[in-house]
């Protein structure tokens, strides 16, 4: 029972991190699930970022659900994709709101010009990684 609500914890975690989709939240998988929590080596990683992109549907929900169903079944896996969802499915629905109905604000439009090389330096960060395990480490 621990490991469930610790996969809740972690998933929400990274959800709520998880901003650029993709390969923008791998640092954060990284950090978490091989660092931090010892439930995958970066080679295990590599593979289920591998079988993600094989498998329909975005890599924030493929990977948790085949962490959660390796660490806890079938349950684990739907906790950990429930989580890790959760997070930016409800801050969605409010900035959603917020932004359709202030749209037109300077600040708004300048938040949003801001995040975009942070983006691109987590994708370079996990480009970066991927390769690194897939002809070192591996």
């Amino acid at each position: 029972m621990m490991i469930l609500w610790e996969l809740c914890i972690t998933f929400m975690t990274i959800g709520i991190s998880a901003f650029g989709g993709g390969y923008a939240v791998m640092p954060l998988f990284q950090t978490y699930l091989v660092q931090q929590r010892g439930w995958l080596t970066l080679v295990e990683l590599a593979d289920i970022t591998a079988i993600s992109q094989m498998t329909p549907g975005p890599i924030i929900l493929n990977c948790p659900t085949f962490v959660g169903i390796k660490m806890a079944g079938i349950l684990g896996g739907i906790i950990a994709t429930v989580s890790a969802v959760l997070p930016s499915f409800v801050l969605m629905l409010i900035l959603g709101y917020f932004f359709f109905k202030h749209s037109n604000l300077e600040f708004i439009q300048a938040i949003l010009k801001g995040l975009r090389p942070a983006i691109v330096g987590l994708i370079l960060i996990a480009t970066l990684a991927l390769i690194k395990t897939s002809l070192f480490d591996g």
